[in-house]
């Protein structure tokens, strides 16, 4: 009869007092035995949620956890087969190969006809394995002579094979926030057992903050450096071992910036580039960027505000600006780091050095002005809808022009009802030509018959800030 201990003490861990092995590593010895213990994946784990639900029930089928290295898609594995009283067997996409697949079916075949227990077949980066040996699974998955339980940090859709996606259930993990960095890694120093609790370590916050900031949500990468830290750095003559920001520099092989992900640093860091692409400087744009992606900035929001500033900044004096920036955007979204510094780098240097004007922002405002202070206009007659039945008799729709029926596709029209002009084109890149369009549009209602005399543009107020 098999053991009921589905994870058994590995050699060298606390508890193995005979052995002389070598301890596992922190970050293995951490592992989550419950889903009470486990840290993040809110998402899917709180209470109530699907995947906490079909795993307290038992009616977990086939599963492929898709995230990036550390989230816990393994630990999770191995806290399904616990929970589930499964035999859990382990394989990696890297080194196995198809006989062993077929061994280690062959085996939950057997124990699920002789001793009705199941077995939860868990695949490391299941997307190493080409369509042939996914091919394999199929059968025993489809009759559920195992319980596959794959793990990629590859999206499935484009690197698992159809068949066994619609087979399966996918949960995306997520990177772990700082918070629930900081929280595994005090766990590990309070944990006598399994963690660092055994020994007299004084960690500082500021240390940890840093391990949890530069471990980019990756609880594995943290606990290693937490281990590497602790372990190398000399005790004090009273046996303490101090932790401090240098140290934990040291351990994880990141400098810390002076960036706080949520104070002055943070905001003044952003500003400052901002103001760098405003101000046509390409190199302090550059530095300051930079400086984000070292300290860990989420690219989502460098990349958000360069959007803005291609509208705000730059708008019409180069409309492309706009799709560079929202290229990078996507770009970034789509890639991640460390390759999204480029695409973030290349439009950073094309909005620094793209003609400027703010004129998208100054005229939205003065309508929005206009619009908020009351004077609502009503739409003119001829601009009302006339597609329904009725709408001649009410007239509307008639004396309306046909812009695309005159020269140049344009002929002096009332749009409005109101003599108004928001817009004041500058007269900086491809603005330019829109300015001089737009003159001669204005100049020709001027002269219409009946035509409204629009008052004095008034400059556009400072955006400063």
């Amino acid at each position: 009869m098999e053991s009921e201990d589905l994870f058994p003490t590995m050699p060298g861990e606390a508890g193995d007092a005979g052995s002389s092995a070598p301890p596992a590593p922190l970050a293995a010895r951490m592992r989550p035995r419950s889903l009470d213990d486990f840290v993040g994946q809110t998402h899917l784990l709180a209470p109530g949620h699907l995947l906490r639900r079909a795993i307290e029930a038992d009616r977990i089928q086939s599963l492929i956890f898709y995230g990036p290295p550390g989230t816990g898609k393994t630990s999770l594995g191995q806290i399904i087969a616990r929970h589930t009283r499964s035999h859990f067997e382990p394989l990696s996409g890297v080194e196995s190969n198809v006989a062993d697949m077929r061994r280690v079916l062959a085996a939950a075949a057997h124990r699920r006809a002789n001793a009705g227990r199941a077995t939860i077949l868990f695949i490391d980066e299941i997307h190493r394995f080409n369509k042939a040996q996914q091919d394999v699974l199929l059968p025993d998955v489809e009759r559920g002579v195992v319980r596959l339980i794959g793990a990629t940090t590859h999206n499935p859709c484009f690197f698992v094979n159809a068949p066994l996606v619609s087979r399966s259930q996918i949960f995306e993990l997520r990177p772990l926030s700082e918070d629930e960095l900081l929280a595994v890694l005090q766990r590990a120093l309070a944990d006598p057992e399994r963690g660092l609790g055994h020994l007299k370590i004084q960690a500082d916050p500021e240390a940890l903050r840093h391990l949890a900031r530069v471990a980019d949500g990756d609880a594995r990468k943290a606990l290693n450096a937490l281990e590497i830290g602790a372990l190398t750095t000399p005790p004090q003559p009273d046996g303490t071992i101090r932790l401090d920001l240098q140290s934990a520099e040291q351990s994880i092989q990141h400098k810390a910036v002076v960036y706080d992900a949520d104070g002055d640093a943070h905001y003044d860091t952003i500003s400052a580039f901002i103001k760098s692409m405003r101000g046509s400087d390409p190199d302090a744009a550059l530095y300051w960027l930079a400086k984000m992606i070292h300290a860990g900035e989420d690219p989502r929001f460098i990349a958000r505000r360069m959007v803005i500033c291609a509208a705000e900044d730059i708008g019409l004096a180069d409309p492309m600006a706009l799709v560079l920036a929202q290229t990078a955007c996507d770009a970034a979204e789509f890639i991640g780091w460390p390759e999204a510094r480029i695409p973030l780098a290349e439009a950073a240097i094309y909005l620094a050095t793209a003609p400027k004007s703010n004129t998208a922002i100054t005229a939205i405002d003065a309508a929005l002005g206009e619009v908020r202070s009351g004077r609502s206009l009503p739409v003119p007659e001829h601009l009302r809808d006339a597609h329904y039945a009725g709408a001649a008799r009410l007239g509307h729709g008639q004396s309306y022009r046909y812009a695309h029926d005159f020269p140049g596709h344009f002929v002096p029209q009332d749009y409005l009802g109101a003599a108004r002009s928001f817009y004041q084109p500058t007269d900086q890149g491809v603005e330019k030509k829109i300015k001089e369009r737009l003159e001669k549009w204005r100049s020709m209602k001027a002269e219409a018959p009946g035509a409204r005399r629009a008052p004095p543009a008034q400059p556009p107020p400072s955006l400063a800030g």
